[in-house]
């Protein structure tokens, strides 16, 4: 009898555990905040292919821009600030200019991070952008944690970067 006992409470924590993992709701995949961040490749200004996923891992701050922006113009040093103090955070900036000369305005201004070119504004259109600047900011386990429309200053972006 307590074996009979002992093999159905086996098999009823089994089945709870099974019924658990059967009906966990996945998150999200979008640009939505609390999502998961959509996966996407591009490539950089030396034509190396870059997919968001293979920064798992890592805090990301995912930034829409264009060389013709004026408050990107602002913005991006105070990026290169937060690239140049945080080894652990990722900037991927992704440039929607189709024309200008993204390596020389990189240059320019000095910026070490990764301008990935997104020439067809595919990753723009998934991100649901627009208006640049926006900036997306991704926690280590590929989740959105915050959106933000418009310029960021270094001390946002670092504020925005230790809630993550």
């Amino acid at each position: 009898m307590k074996k009979t006992i002992g093999i159905l409470l086996l098999f009823g924590l089994i089945g709870g555990a099974f019924y658990q993992i059967m009906n966990q709701e996945e998150k999200p995949v979008g640009a939505k905040v609390g999502a998961s961040a959509a996966d996407f490749t591009l490539q950089d200004t030396e034509g190396n292919k870059v997919t968001l996923s293979d920064y798992k891992g890592k805090k990301v701050i995912l930034n829409f821009w264009a060389t013709w922006c004026n408050p990107c113009k602002k913005e991006m040093p105070e990026m290169e600030k937060i690239n140049q103090k945080y080894e652990d955070v990722v900037i991927l900036a992704i440039n929607l200019d189709t024309e200008n000369d993204i390596k020389g305005f990189m240059n320019e201004y000095e910026l070490t991070f990764q301008a990935l070119l997104d020439t067809e504004e595919k990753v723009n259109d998934q991100y649901e952008v627009v208006s640049i600047p926006t900036s997306f900011f991704i926690d280590e386990e590929g989740i959105i944690r915050k959106k933000i429309v418009g310029i960021l200053d270094y001390e946002k972006m670092e504020d925005n970067l230790e809630a993550l």
